[in-house]
């Protein structure tokens, strides 16, 4: 752990999220004219009834009073700060990350390596299981730690694409596309380049809220994180990384426009089917708008799962007892069956407040269209971290308050304009499953993009802002679309009626469209 600085205050500068409600089954540039980012709301105790994802933070409720204290949380009681100004100054954490899944340990790495005291606060156990199919594509690979050797389980060099179990075609690469890895090693050898640069790690610490005034804040310069347990951490900067039913998302007032379930079993196989599988993944577009299966081979272990929104949770259900079926895989007892929901932010989301930053699942940032989150959790909470240092370093609300903005326009400036794009391919997706197959099982160009996206040489977004003919190709996509029907970019929005009525066209042959 780093040693505190006794300077003056003038001289420093998310288990598994279960759907059993919907019948889940098992489970850095300035910016220029910048709007304010929202105020948010407090956390509120109706929030409980969301599971923790990612590392994360408890949802119950603890009494205000009775405030205990440890070596590394400040001394403070209901009677307001000690008078011990030294010690208090020794017992503020520059900069505290609550969440020790991807984007919490990359946002206390990139705060531990600035030279900054950091503290990981993780509810968990680690290593913990993760509802994740574990792709890492080029974002993630090149958003990892200096010297992070990747625990592939697989490299995937073939993709088969079907159409609901139909119209099957597999495409092929030299080159690898993406690897695949299990979550559990990732995660803690993610947790351990952070310890390595400095930051401290509690495990078993419960956050159930955070406050930026009140007595358990002895200053304008300090943010306290309340744990289950009673104390009370203090921070100059807090990064909120505690997956999709973030409680520091709700104190900042994270706004979510779409929301999916996704189901997942880990499937043990005999040699002969593993073999079957090495190096190719599955990806099946699904019966309801929006849905897909994968299937992702880690040696002798197959993870198969379906994603589709919430609110269909029988029919996921189904989707996902079918999918294993066909797929000849039902006489194999899975070790886990999980299921988990996937959070995308609005437009207008706020991503932070005061002096508390959140970024990944937490922050509701992933692709839209694929809900990848891996890449998304590595690269906002990689920036999340670097401006934690800055807000840390910020002498007064004003400061501190630019320092976060510039983090919210230098998410917005990425991730958020490849969100934007997904959310359009989401669209077409909901409503043209058959079309997107037949492009991207058809059309060389189409499949050379998404090796490209795979691997990291390109991006969805920036294809279509640098390429003519992928801009095009979308905008064409988009006048096709009937948006009277509420699809767009906010997602969702396909009934059934309409989904009934294009039913023909989008199950026809690729040869036919």
């Amino acid at each position: 752990m780093r040693q505190a600085d006794h300077r003056s205050d003038q001289e420093q500068k998310h288990i598994v999220s279960s759907e059993h409600g919907d019948n889940a089954g098992p489970e850095h540039a300035e910016p220029v004219g910048a709007a304010p980012e929202g105020t948010g709301a407090e956390a509120d105790e109706g929030a409980g009834a969301d599971a923790v994802a990612d590392g994360g933070t408890a949802v119950d409720a603890v009494p205000d009073e009775g405030v205990v204290t440890s070596p590394v949380t400040a001394r403070v009681t209901d009677e307001g700060p000690s008078d011990d100004t030294e010690d208090e100054a020794a017992d503020v954490w520059d900069v505290v990350v609550v969440g020790a899944g991807p984007a919490g340990a990359s946002a206390a790495y990139a705060a531990a390596v600035a030279g900054r005291r950091v503290l990981l606060l993780e509810k968990a156990e680690l290593p913990r299981y993760k509802t994740c199919g574990g792709g890492i594509i080029g974002p993630s690979r090149d958003s990892l730690p200096p010297g992070f050797e990747l625990p592939l389980q697989d490299r995937v060099h073939a993709v088969t694409f079907s159409l609901d179990g139909r119209f099957a075609r597999t495409r092929r690469s030299r080159r690898m596309l993406f690897g695949l890895i299990n979550r559990p090693e990732f995660d803690a050898q993610l947790v351990e380049h952070a310890q390595k640069a400095g930051a401290e790690l509690r495990t078993g610490a419960t956050v159930v809220r955070v406050e930026q005034h009140g007595p358990s804040v002895p200053d304008r310069r300090t943010a306290a994180v309340v744990l289950g347990s009673g104390e009370t951490v203090l921070a100059r900067a807090v990064v909120g990384a505690d997956g999709s039913a973030s409680r520091i998302g709700a104190h900042v007032g994270v706004k979510l426009g779409q929301v999916d379930l996704g189901l997942e079993a880990e499937i043990p196989v005999p040699p002969s089917v593993a073999e079957d599988w090495k190096g190719r993944v599955l990806i099946d577009w699904g019966p309801m708008p929006g849905s897909y299966g994968w299937v992702f081979p880690k040696g002798d272990t197959l993870t198969v799962g379906v994603i589709s929104a919430r609110g269909e949770g029988a029919a996921t259900k189904r989707y996902m007892e079918d999918f294993v079926a066909r797929l000849g895989l039902a006489g194999f007892e899975p070790t886990v069956s999980s299921g988990h929901l996937t959070r995308c932010r609005t437009d207008d989301s706020p991503l932070s407040r005061g002096r508390v930053l959140v970024c990944g699942d937490a922050a509701g940032l992933l692709e839209p269209w694929t809900r990848e989150g891996i890449s998304y959790a590595l690269r906002s909470g990689r920036l999340a971290g670097e401006w934690a240092v800055r807000v840390a370093e910020a002498n007064d609300a004003v400061d501190a308050r630019r320092q976060a903005l510039n983090y919210a326009f230098a998410i917005k400036a990425g991730l958020g304009v490849e969100m934007a794009v997904g959310r359009r391919m989401l669209a077409v997706f909901e409503r043209r499953p058959g079309l997107l197959h037949a492009t991207l099982t058809g059309l060389r160009p189409a499949w050379n993009a998404f090796a490209d996206i795979t691997r990291g040489s390109a991006t969805l977004g920036g294809m279509v802002r640098s390429n003519g003919l992928a801009r095009r190709a979308l905008e064409v996509l988009d006048r096709r679309m009937d948006t009277s029907s509420g699809v767009g970019p906010a997602g969702r929005g396909v009934t059934p009626r309409e989904r009934t009525a294009s039913e023909t066209e989008d199950t026809a042959a690729p040869e036919e469209l």
